[in-house]
C-alpha cells in the first residue's frame, strides 16, 4: 500500500516518508518510545530486554538512554549502568536488588536522609534489619557484619556533615564476608574519587547534580562492573518500572561535556570561599573535606584527587538558630534550596537529628553551602554583608 492507495487518515498515521541518510551533528538524537517496532515475529519472540545490544520496550531503553548509560559508566570506570527517575530511585533499586526479608543492611549515621527514611521503611514494613554505624568506624565495621548482612551503604563524603569514610577498609572487611558495598559517589561526580578502584561493588549517582548541571531535572544512576550484580540491578529496575524521560536524558547528555570544567570551577571557588569563612570569627569549623577541620580529612588526602563545591560550616556557639536564620535570609546571591551541582550558589540550614549518637556539636548552628559559577569575590561580598545580620 502506498500514499496513493491509503486514505488520508491512514496516511497521517503511516507516513511513507523516509528522511535522507547522511545527517550528522554533535547532539545525540532524542528517541521517544514506549512501543518498539519489530521486523519479524521471530525478532519479537526472541527479544532480550536485559542486555544493551537490542531494543524491546521504551522502559528498557532507547539509543538516547543507552548513550547516557554508557557515558556515566565510563566516567565511573564501570561496565554497566541503569538510569532512574531520581537519586533516591537509584538507591531504591539497589536496596530492592540485594535485600529481602530477614536480611541485614548497614547504613552510616550521616547518610542522605531520604536513604535513611527508605531504610526505616524497609525495617518497619519489609522485615529487613537496618542498623546505623559511625561513618568514621573504618576497619571496625568488620565487627558489625552479621551472618545475614547483605549490603553496606557508604557516602563519601557525607552530604551534610561531610565526614570522609575509609572506603577501602569497608570494602576489605565486607568482601571477606561476601557482603556488597554500595557507595553514593555524588559529591565527587565520579571525577575525583575512584569508587571502584577503592573496592566498591556498586556506585550510585544523583545525576540531578553536576551531570544535569542546571537545577532543572531529576535523575539517578546505578553503576557496576560485575555482570551478575548488573543482572540483579536490571531485574529490580524492571520490576519497579523505573523509566526516565528521553528529553531529560538528552538534557543530561548536553550538559555532560562541560561537567568536568564546571566541577573544577565550583571546587576551586569553594576553596576560596571556605578559606575566607575560616578567617571569620563568626565561624567555628569548616566542614569541607579539603580542610583539616573536617573529620576524615586524612582519608580525603589519601583517596581523592580534587574537590567539589559542597561544604558545611558550624557557627560559633554564641549564635542562635534565630540569628543564623537572619543571616540566611539576608543573603542575596546564595539562594535557599535543596539539591546542588548547578550553576547557582545555594545555602541550607540543617538540624542534626537528636538521636545521632556520633554527633557532639549540637551547640553550633550548621549551614551547608554549595558554590556555583558566580565570581567568588561577589559571593564573599554577599556573605560579608549577610553576616552583619547576625547581631
Amino acid at each position: 500500500m502506498n500514499a496513493k492507495t491509503k486514505s488520508k487518515q491512514t496516511g497521517i498515521v503511516h507516513s511513507d516518508y523516509v528522511p535522507p541518510a547522511g545527517f550528522s551533528a554533535f547532539p545525540p538524537a532524542v528517541y521517544h518510545a514506549s512501543t518498539v517496532i519489530f521486523d519479524t515475529v521471530e525478532a519479537l519472540r526472541s527479544r532480550e530486554w536485559i542486555g544493551r545490544d537490542s531494543y524491546t520496550y521504551g522502559l528498557h531503553g532507547t539509543p538516547t538512554t543507552f548513550t547516557l548509560e554508557a557515558q556515566l559508566a565510563n566516567i565511573e570506570g564501570g561496565n554497566h549502568c541503569v538510569l532512574a527517575p531520581s537519586g533516591l530511585a537509584a538507591i531504591t533499586i539497589v536496596d530492592m536488588a540485594f535485600l529481602k526479608t530477614g536480611d541485614d543492611v548497614l547504613i552510616p549515621e550521616n547518610i542522605y536522609n531520604p536513604n535513611r527514611e527508605l531504610g526505616n521503611w524497609l525495617s518497619k514494613d519489609f522485615g529487613v534489619s537496618v542498623r546505623y554505624y559511625d561513618p568514621l568506624i573504618g576497619a571496625g565495621i568488620a565487627d558489625l557484619i552479621l551472618p545475614n548482612t547483605r549490603l553496606i551503604w557508604a557516602e563519601t563524603p557525607g552530604s551534610i556533615t561531610m565526614e570522609v569514610p575509609d572506603i577501602p577498609a569497608f570494602c576489605k572487611a565486607a568482601h571477606e564476608k561476601e557482603v556488597i558495598v554500595a557507595v553514593d559517589n555524588t559529591w565527587a561526580a565520579g571525577l575525583v574519587f575512584d569508587a571502584f578502584g577503592h573496592g566498591a561493588d556498586v556506585v550510585v549517582q544523583a545525576v540531578t547534580k553536576y551531570q544535569a548541571g542546571a537545577s532543572d531535572l531529576l535523575m539517578g544512576a546505578v553503576i557496576t562492573r560485575d555482570e551478575e550484580l548488573n543482572r540483579k540491578i536490571n531485574m529490580a529496575h524492571m520490576r519497579l518500572g523505573m523509566g526516565v524521560s528521553p528529553d531529560d536524558t538528552y538534557l543530561v547528555l548536553r550538559s555532560l561535556a562541560s561537567m568536568k570544567v564546571r566541577f573544577e570551577k565550583s571546587g576551586e571557588s569553594s576553596m576560596i570561599v571556605a578559606n575566607w569563612l575560616k578567617q571569620r570569627p563568626e565561624i567555628s569549623t569548616i566542614l569541607h573535606p579539603a580542610f583539616p577541620d573536617c573529620p576524615g580529612h586524612d582519608i580525603f588526602k589519601r583517596d581523592f584527587t580534587g574537590t567539589g563545591g559542597l561544604f558545611s560550616v558550624l557557627f560559633d556557639e554564641r549564635y542562635t538558630e534565630a540569628q543564623t536564620d537572619r543571616f540566611l535570609e539576608a543573603l542575596k546571591l546564595f539562594k535557599m534550596g535543596f539539591s546542588w551541582g548547578g550553576t547557582h550558589s545555594l545555602s541550607v540550614p540543617y538540624r542534626i537529628r537528636p538521636d545521632r549518637k556520633d554527633w557532639n556539636q549540637r551547640d553550633h548552628q550548621l549551614i551547608r553551602f554549595y558554590i556555583g559559577l558566580e565570581d567568588p569575590a561577589d559571593l564573599i561580598a554577599d556573605l560579608e554583608q549577610a553576616l552583619s545580620a547576625l547581631d
